[in-house]
């Protein structure tokens, strides 16, 4: 026998052992999951407010996320809550490493209400506030143009507005959107969609769950569908940096179905609620729904707030509406000097939207037959651009717009829209001094003429 034969074989085999014994060991592991310890918490209320608990995880080091129970979440060992009324509340921390993960829970009770603690502007218009009833019921705004519609998305130069379609007042009778109504209280931000039996419905949605039940409208050739009332939801406002948005539970949601729950708070007012959504299955459609209380008569024709030009802010104040964060005040001119020593201008104070302005309703529309330009005096804190748009009240569809370059900065200057050619089909008159800017920079305005 070859003793070298077979001292090779076993030199061999001992080297696959090793090899076979090094890769085992090199084999990651994933490590052990959380144990029921580790997925433990402990709870108080903070030295502010017995309303407001704060939550500590047993374990710190690893990754925690909470469900407070109230329709709010968080992250870290450490989290705080916030409980304006009182109730039982099911607290829920789940803790995870590379092993998996574990939860755990606890109810938490609160006993008393503590309104002041959703005591803001937004859920006080909302809802009526901690003083009204405890509730606010809102409607489709069908007497008003541009109650429902639809634009781009993303949006372009017209900014958050039906620019594709704007619907005029009571366009769509029988199409179960204008008997609903949408209830939003105060206590446990309870959501009530009453919907009296059926809803207007997107064509693309028609027969998807849940409108499974839909028929075609020969009035308007439209659908609804057969959609019973959606009681005992939740409605939730998230106020971000740069948009508020509404999220409603469950199947429910506000006037037309077009696949959304998630609505951007476009306006938010004693007596408007205008919103935008984003449709469930064409994600290049914006919708755009108007809300009113229920019982309040909107006026968008001819009536008291109606002007006519020249403006110039000394005796007559008119009334503004204002959009992207704009805020409007009459006062007296800062700067008496140069071309304009009016005692009295409009301030504007630029919101933090790229397309934030203002507009002003005329008594009638404005003819350039004769007198072809747009004029007014501005004082800009830098150069920039200054937009101009007229439209047509009853139908907002119908509109022009021109940009001009304002050159001068800190200094009051005249500046001016040709319009030659404009039909005259025009009496609302809608400005966007520092087109683009999302900072709160201040204007002022006075003087605007056409001549």
């Amino acid at each position: 026998m070859n003793h070298k034969h077979l001292i090779g074989i076993g030199l061999s085999s001992l080297l696959i052992a090793s090899i076979s014994c090094s890769k085992d060991d090199d084999k990651p592991t994933i490590g052990a999951p959380p144990s029921e310890q580790d997925a433990q918490f402990t709870y108080a209320p903070s030295s502010s407010n017995p309303n407001i608990i704060d939550f500590t995880a047993s374990n710190q080091s690893l990754a925690a996320s909470w469900d407070f129970g109230n329709g709010s979440t968080g992250q870290g060992g450490q989290a705080t809550a916030v409980y304006p009324f009182a109730g039982t509340y099911t607290v829920t921390l789940t803790v995870q490493n590379s092993g998996g993960s574990r939860s755990s829970s606890q109810d938490i009770v609160i006993q008393q209400d503590d309104p002041s603690l959703v005591s803001s502007p937004l859920y006080d218009m909302l809802t009526g506030g901690p003083a009204g009833v405890g509730y606010k019921v809102w409607a489709v705004d069908s007497a008003a143009a541009a109650h429902i519609g639809v634009g781009p998305n993303p949006i372009q130069s017209a900014g958050y507005w039906p620019e594709w379609w704007a619907s005029g007042p009571m366009e769509k009778p029988g199409g179960g959107m204008y008997d609903d109504r949408y209830v939003f209280h105060l206590q446990g931000f309870q959501y009530d969609m009453i919907t009296n039996g059926d809803v207007y419905v997107n064509s693309d949605h028609a027969g998807i769950a849940p409108m499974t039940d839909t028929i075609r409208m020969t009035v308007i050739n439209d659908f609804k569908a057969n959609f019973p009332d959606q009681l005992n939801e939740t409605w939730t406002l998230t106020e971000g940096s740069t948009d508020t948005t509404i999220t409603f539970s469950g199947q429910s949601f506000a006037g037309y179905w077009a696949g959304a729950q998630t609505y951007r708070v476009i306006t938010l007012d004693t007596n408007e609620l205008f919103m935008c959504y984003v449709d469930g299955i064409n994600s290049n459609l914006m919708w755009y729904i108007r809300l009113r209380p229920e019982g309040y008569v909107s006026n968008p024709g001819p009536g008291p707030s109606l002007y006519s030009l020249p403006l110039d802010f000394e005796s007559v104040e008119p009334e503004l509406t204002t959009f992207g964060g704009t805020g409007t005040a009459y006062i007296a001119n800062p700067d008496m000097s140069g071309i304009n020593t009016s005692s009295k201008v409009l301030e504007i104070t630029h919101g933090n939207e790229s397309w934030a302005g203002f507009f002003v309703n005329l008594d009638a529309k404005l003819d350039f037959s004769a007198n072809n330009f747009i004029r007014l005096n501005i004082w800009a804190p830098d150069t920039g651009t200054f937009r101009l748009k007229l439209e047509d009240q009853a139908d907002p569809n119908s509109f022009i717009e021109k940009d001009i370059s304002v050159t001068t900065a800190n200094s009051w200057v005249d500046v001016e829209w040709d319009m030659t050619g404009t039909p005259s089909d025009f009496d609302r008159l809608v400005l966007f001094p520092g087109w683009g800017l999302t900072t709160p920079e201040v204007f002022y305005l006075d003087n605007v003429r056409q001549e």
